[in-house]
C-alpha cells in the first residue's frame, strides 16, 4: 500500500501547496481510495505535481463534516465522477466554531451532499473485504479539550457537537490492517478500542490527525491527555503518522514519548506500508 498525503498543513515537497486541511491518496491492491479533499482544490493541484492520477479513484471517503477535509470535494466528483463518495448523513449538518468573538460556521458545502455520488451512511458499513468503515466509538477516553469550542446548529439552538458524524477508515490488505482517521475528535484511542471491539487486534499502522492543536497554553488536564494518548498507541505495535490538527507542540511531546514510531505528515510526502 502506498499513501500519498496530497495536502496537509505543513511543507514537503517542492511546489506542493499546503493549507490547514488534510488530503490522502491510498493506493492498494484493489483500490485508488481518496481519504478527505483539504479544504479547496489544491489537494488536485498537488496531485497534478505529483502525478497522481485522481480520474482513476475507484472510491472516496469524508471523515466528517468539515470545510477543511471536504472543501476539495466538488472538484473530486468532476474530475471522478463515478467514484462513490462515502460520508455520514449527519456529515451534512450545521458545523460551527466559536471562537471569542467570533461565531463562524465550519460545516460543508451543501452541494456536496446532493452529488449523485454521494452515499449518506448511518454508522458502519463494510464496502468490501479490504475496506471498512468504523463510525460512532464510545467516548470513554481521552477525547480533545479543543472540542468545546465546536458547536451544531440543531432547531435553531448552538449545542455541544457530538460528533457523530465522524467515521474511520479500515484497510485490510494481505495480513496487515490499518486505520485512518481524520481529525479524531472522538479521540483516537476511542477509535482504537472501536477497532480492537471489531477485529480483535490492533492496527498496524495509525494514520490521521489527533486534534490537540490549540491557541495558548495547553492547561495541565490537556498535557496528561496528549502524553497518556502518545502512552496508548506506544502500546501498541502501530507505526503512527500524523500531522494536521495535532500541533507542533502536542507531536513533541508525544515524539518524546513514542520516539521513532511517531511520523510527521506533509504535504506531497509518499508512505510505502506492508
Amino acid at each position: 500500500m502506498r499513501i500519498t498525503v496530497l495536502l496537509e498543513n505543513t511543507p514537503g515537497a517542492p511546489g506542493c501547496a499546503f493549507r490547514h486541511g488534510l488530503s490522502l491518496f491510498i493506493q492498494t491492491d484493489l483500490h485508488a481510495i481518496l481519504m478527505d479533499a483539504g479544504p479547496d482544490e489544491a489537494f488536485a493541484q498537488n496531485a497534478r505535481i505529483l502525478s497522481i492520477p485522481l480520474e482513476h479513484s475507484d472510491i472516496c471517503v469524508l471523515s466528517h463534516g468539515h470545510y477543511d477535509h471536504a472543501g476539495g470535494l466538488l472538484e473530486f466528483a468532476r474530475i471522478a465522477p463515478a467514484a462513490p463518495i462515502y460520508m455520514q448523513r449527519s456529515a451534512a449538518l450545521d458545523y460551527y466554531a466559536d471562537d471569542p468573538g467570533n461565531l463562524h460556521y465550519i460545516g460543508i458545502d451543501k452541494a456536496i451532499a446532493a452529488l449523485p455520488s454521494v452515499r449518506l451512511l448511518d454508522g458502519d458499513a463494510v464496502i468490501d473485504n479490504e475496506i471498512s468503515l468504523l463510525a460512532r466509538p464510545c467516548r470513554q477516553r481521552l477525547a480533545s479539550k479543543s472540542n468545546g469550542r465546536l458547536k451544531q446548529l440543531k432547531n435553531g439552538k448552538f449545542v455541544q457537537d457530538a460528533f457523530a458524524h465522524e467515521q474511520a477508515l479500515v484497510i485490510h490488505e494481505q495480513d496487515k490492517s490499518y486505520l485512518f482517521s481524520g481529525c479524531s475528535h472522538n479521540g483516537i484511542v476511542n477509535w482504537l478500542d472501536l477497532f480492537r471491539k471489531r477485529y480483535g487486534k490492533e492496527p498496524d499502522a495509525v494514520i490521521g490527525g489527533f486534534h490537540f492543536m490549540k491557541n495558548g497554553e495547553y492547561s495541565a488536564e490537556e498535557e496528561y491527555s496528549i502524553c497518556e494518548t502518545a502512552n496508548e498507541l506506544y502500546k501498541t505495535s502501530a507505526a503512527c503518522y500524523t500531522g494536521h490538527c495535532t500541533g507542533d507542540r502536542a507531536f513533541a511531546m508525544m515524539k518524546e514519548i513514542m520516539g521513532s514510531r511517531l511520523h510527521a505528515l506533509h504535504s506531497g510526502m509518499s508512505i510505502e506500508m506492508g
